[in-house]
């Protein structure tokens, strides 16, 4: 596994430009079964780092432009009536993929927004009474502009929540920025890039980091911060019981890509931000201050203690 799993990475590597540790938590995601919320400004590369990993492991890939005008069906797909047949045949929305794309999901109105709630939980969409598996592996990683607040749509408590992780890609450094103009001012963005595992070896991952033991102490400390989430004096929601299971899962596929076969704490410490902050609701005068749910999951890790154990196996 651990060759695949590096020649994944060196694939992905040779076209994102040093976005190692956002490539990490993608996988992480990918491998915990999860959905990845991306906020950030426009042209960083969220669109070619989910082809790129599409490309590597030979999944499918569709993206999906959100606009105020997009409908439940131009996401799910719809039926039509066939005159020479004379029946309906379903015409499968661009939600029937492993890799789902979803462009600037805060665009779309809350309608469209909930048409993908059931895919993203149960795997599966629901058009006019009928219920249509979806392909797995199956992700969705949606994107966000954090600017741009006219004509967005805020996403629900009930849509953040479902997302495993949410993180961002950031600008890349002096250096970085050259290798990819000179990378990519030669040649488009994929070329040369080759499948290097299958969607089979994604499923086969998925159920080998399943296995990864997290040792009791852990699973109490994860439940620990979930819970001062909700006490935090700053905070009006916490994060609900999804988020310490967001945690249990993570934290298994981060050990797992990690070549270890047990979770330990630093594994949780340095997911609880990409796992929890989205989940807590902050108080309207703790928003106003310029609190964040970052900062506030960076002073709870801060506070609840670390357990110690003499090993983790």
């Amino acid at each position: 596994m651990s060759s695949q799993l590096s020649r994944l990475k060196g694939n992905v590597s040779k076209v994102v430009i040093g976005k190692g540790k956002v490539l990490d938590l993608m996988l992480v995601g990918l491998i915990a079964r999860g959905h990845i919320l991306i906020e950030d400004v426009p042209g960083v590369g969220k669109t070619l780092m989910a082809r790129v990993i599409a490309a590597s492991c030979s999944m499918g890939f569709r993206r999906l432009q959100c606009t105020p005008d997009l409908m439940p069906t131009d996401v799910t797909g719809f039926f039509t009536y066939d005159k020479k047949d004379g029946a309906f045949t379903f015409r499968p929305g661009p939600l029937m993929t492993n890799i789902l794309l979803v462009d600037e999901i805060n665009r779309a109105v809350p309608r469209t927004q909930s048409s993908l709630l059931e895919a993203m939980e149960e795997r599966q969409a629901t058009v006019d009474g009928q219920t249509f598996p979806l392909p797995s592996p199956f992700m969705v990683m949606a994107t966000q502009n954090p600017i741009e607040m006219e004509g967005t749509f805020p996403l629900p408590e009930a849509q953040l929540d479902r997302f495993l992780l949410k993180v961002d890609m950031g600008y890349p450094t002096a250096g970085e920025e050259e290798e990819i103009i000179l990378t990519h001012g030669k040649n488009t963005a994929l070329s040369g890039i080759e499948s290097v595992v299958s969607g089979e070896d994604i499923l086969s991952w998925q159920d080998e980091a399943a296995e990864v033991f997290v040792h009791p102490s852990l699973t109490t400390y994860m439940i620990g911060l979930t819970r001062a989430s909700r006490e935090h004096s700053a905070v009006e929601l916490g994060a609900s019981p999804r988020g310490s299971l967001a945690l249990f899962k993570t934290s298994k596929a981060l050990a797992f890509i990690s070549g270890r076969s047990y979770v330990i704490p630093d594994d949780v410490k340095y997911l609880a931000p990409y796992v929890l902050a989205h989940r807590l609701m902050l108080r309207r005068e703790e928003r106003y201050r310029g609190n964040t749910g970052r900062a506030v999951v960076t002073e709870i890790l801060s506070q609840v203690p670390v357990p110690v154990e003499d090993g983790w196996e």
